[in-house]
């Protein structure tokens, strides 16, 4: 019988987590003992240094957004009207909308089960196909699983394509030892509310390629010349991240690894608990690739479908959701190029993001796992 109690407290799928040593409120007070309640400031200075130094790149921009920092490497990259980005199609359209704000043409490439992310052989494809048109490819490391970098870069320094690390989900992930987003020319990671850090809402850009991080700082300033009076002589964006905000980023950076940690408690719980049912399968932990563990997500190829799961956690006040839907299967972008068979339509219409939330408790979790083994009996 399914319990309707109403004081059941709501769990959510991913919800910001402030420190419990109060982190992010001694650099935030800072910021207005100090009235710099503003764009830039000393808070987004360090925030971007510490940031670079802990994924080990050299350069980095602070950006209102994940999706602000992603147009702003393609713009860095040289990506205009016409030119050709390929793009998985199995993420969030944060990851293709800003190749359309370019004028450039979206071409998505189908996943793999070893990754669930960007097929090699499908991104070969494509490059066998339109050739000298391709400018940049966007990777995607999903659900804070890395794609297997190796063969992308080969792939890309072949054909001399930039590729940009769209790492918004995999903050604290690593490929073979090395921290996703520090692999391409770019990467971008994010803080929104349900990212595995948050600031509320931001982004950082990375590099090593110091003279492009400082144009990116430029163009997201308004493009202000330096001069006396105001003078633009390119298009400029508002992009740059606040002071208050950055306060918030360096206090969450401190507790990064005790979020990565129990991001996979939670996914290691699930996995024991669940994975023996008739048709459960979760995500691929590979030999080379230490999640971040973002979201604990199942595929289900039985009698049990995805939806019953979802249902079944809502009338208990749980949140789960589906696994992304690819992007050419999106009507937006429905009339856009793809290359690749049906794995990210599979993982889409099986798939099923489990209760990730680095809050729950392990009463929660025993709940949750509970709810869900109702379904197969």
């Amino acid at each position: 019988m399914v319990d309707n109690k109403p004081n059941r407290n709501k769990i959510w799928l991913a919800s910001p987590h402030m420190s419990d040593e109060g982190y992010e409120m001694q650099y935030v007070k800072e910021a207005f003992d100090t009235n710099w309640i503003a764009p830039l400031g000393p808070n987004v200075n360090e925030f971007e240094k510490e940031l670079a130094a802990k994924v080990g790149s050299k350069h980095a921009a602070a950006m209102t957004s994940g999706t602000a920092a992603i147009h702003m490497a393609l713009k860095a990259a040289g990506v205009g009207e016409g030119d050709i980005v390929l793009c998985p199609t199995l993420t969030f359209s944060a990851t293709a909308n800003p190749i359309i704000y370019q004028n450039a043409i979206p071409v998505f490439i189908d996943s793999d089960y070893e990754t669930w992310n960007i097929d090699p052989k499908a991104l070969e494809l494509a490059f066998e196909k339109y050739g000298d048109k391709v400018k940049a490819v966007l990777v995607v490391h999903l659900y804070g699983l890395s794609a297997d970098m190796d063969k992308i870069i080969e792939i890309c320094s072949r054909y001399g394509v930039t590729v940009i690390e769209d790492a918004a989900e995999s903050l604290g992930a690593y490929y073979k030892g090395k921290h996703t987003g520090t692999f391409g020319k770019f990467g971008v990671f994010s803080f929104n509310g349900n990212k595995i850090i948050t600031t509320s809402g931001g982004g950082m850009l990375v590099s090593d390629d110091e003279d492009k991080i400082k144009k990116v700082r430029f163009w997201s300033t308004q493009s202000r010349d330096e001069a006396r009076h105001y003078q633009h002589s390119e298009l400029g964006f508002n992009y740059r991240m606040s002071n208050v905000v950055a306060g918030i980023g360096r206090g969450q950076l401190r507790v990064l690894d005790q979020r990565v940690a129990k991001k996979k408690y939670v996914f290691e719980y699930y996995k024991r608990e669940l994975d023996q049912l008739e048709g459960v399968e979760f995500m691929p932990i590979n030999d080379w690739n230490e999640p971040n563990y973002w979201l604990s997500v199942m595929t289900l190829n039985g009698k049990v479908r995805p939806l019953d799961v979802m249902e079944a956690l809502e009338v208990e006040n749980i949140e789960s959701r589906p696994v992304w839907k690819p992007m050419h299967m999106q009507p937006f972008f429905a009339e856009y190029g793809y290359i690749g068979g049906n794995v990210s339509e599979k993982l889409f219409e099986n798939g099923v993001c489990l209760p990730s939330d680095t809050k729950v408790t392990d009463e929660n979790l025993e709940r949750i796992v509970k709810i869900i083994k109702r379904l197969w009996t």
